[in-house]
């Protein structure tokens, strides 16, 4: 995620350039990102003592976008004894099937990405050890799932519409501030969303929608959206990086659904604007989990791995490597993140009880609604 941008349109050189990429891109391709960060992870063993009492490697299943620096990695594996090895897994809602369909033979020993979209199917699933809680940060417990903090809370973040304020300005034309600004005639053909069934970004937006319209209301907006030429990309990288006219590649939708903390990344030379701006009256809240995992063969070694993603260090961290908000009040941001990165003070929220008993209808209508 700290990379150059690529290569933009020649409409995009003509503008200030980007200086790093935003939430959820590693690399160019974000599986060599992750590869990288398994080798990094496992280069070397550190000295301490507690290594031993459950073996010597932590397996921690991720989704794609798990970026901690190196330096940090390496201080986790002197201090503790473990090798860290980092198994990248895909999107939030890739790797909790893949969860899923191998709890009976776990593919690490603890996980990190889970979000709340998800959360109450990896622990109706029993994927997650539910005995193997640690010591949250105060404040963090406002995040717990069913009153299992052994899903502990990581980070969290804002999805909503982002704009290219910069296209805007070039064309001419005003901004749409508003859901329902993107169905009116004058935004038609602008805006790119994220496919609930393959994205956990593009499903927290739909939920989004759920909470904003209700669930009477939600559909008929995605018909309208559908009818007003928006584009169903099946991943934020396809969204933000290759359609979005502000994002690494200089497409052709200056509409995006990302995050609240995107604009943050999309800064002019000087560091002085943001050629985006995030729509927070579309925000809603996502949340991040780690767990370790039920039947892990180093559950001791899962739980010094999560107690570490809370820790002062990793979460002040958390901002400038994954683009999300630390749980953590002793974590700083940076001033990037301060000033362009701002939350929603009244985020959409949708009970976690009422995402479980309807997820599944709801992606099926929303299937229907969109035509796809």
């Amino acid at each position: 995620m700290r990379t150059r941008l690529a290569k933009a349109s020649s409409r995009r050189e003509m503008r200030p350039r980007t200086d790093r990429l935003s939430r959820r891109t590693l690399l160019a391709g974000s599986a060599a990102t992750a590869v990288g960060l398994a080798l990094a992870a496992c280069g070397s063993k550190g000295s301490g003592g507690s290594g031993s009492a459950g073996g010597e490697t932590v397996t921690v299943v991720t989704h794609d976008s798990f970026s901690v620096p190196d330096d940090l990695i390496a201080a986790f594996q002197k201090d503790t004894g473990y090798t860290l090895q980092i198994t990248p897994s895909g999107d939030g809602g890739e790797l909790v099937n893949k969860l899923v369909l191998t709890k009976d033979a776990p593919l690490g020993d603890a996980v990190f990405g889970i979000d709340n979209s998800f959360a109450s199917r990896v622990l109706t699933e029993k994927v997650i050890d539910t005995t193997a809680a640690v010591d949250l940060p105060q404040g963090a417990d406002q995040y717990v799932v069913d009153n299992t903090p052994a899903l502990a809370p990581i980070d969290f973040g804002e999805v909503c519409v982002n704009v290219d304020t910069a296209w805007f300005t070039e064309h001419g034309q005003t901004p749409p501030a508003a859901f329902e600004d993107l169905t009116k005639p004058e935004y038609k053909n602008l805006f790119v969303a994220i496919n609930p069934s393959t994205s956990s970004t593009g499903l927290a937006f739909l939920l989004a929608t759920v909470g904003h319209f209700g669930a009477d209301g939600f559909v008929q907006y995605w018909k309208d959206l559908a009818a007003n030429g928006a584009k169903i990309d099946a991943g934020w990288s396809d969204a933000y990086q290759t359609d979005f006219s502000g994002g690494g590649e200089g497409g052709a939708y200056p509409i995006v659904v990302s995050y609240a903390s995107s604009p943050a990344a999309t800064l002019t030379a000087d560091g002085s604007a943001s050629t985006t701006a995030a729509l927070l009256t579309t925000s809603t809240r996502q949340v991040e989990y780690a767990g370790v995992l039920a039947g892990a063969a180093n559950p001791e070694g899962a739980r010094a791995f999560i107690t570490w993603m809370l820790s002062a260090a990793v979460q002040t961290s958390i901002p400038e490597n994954m683009y999300m908000y630390p749980v953590s009040p002793e974590a700083t941001l940076s001033e990037a993140m301060q000033k362009f990165g701002a939350v929603s003070d009244d985020p959409i929220v949708v009970p976690a009880d009422q995402i479980a008993a309807n997820r599944e209808a709801w992606l099926a209508v929303w299937s229907e609604a969109v035509g796809a």
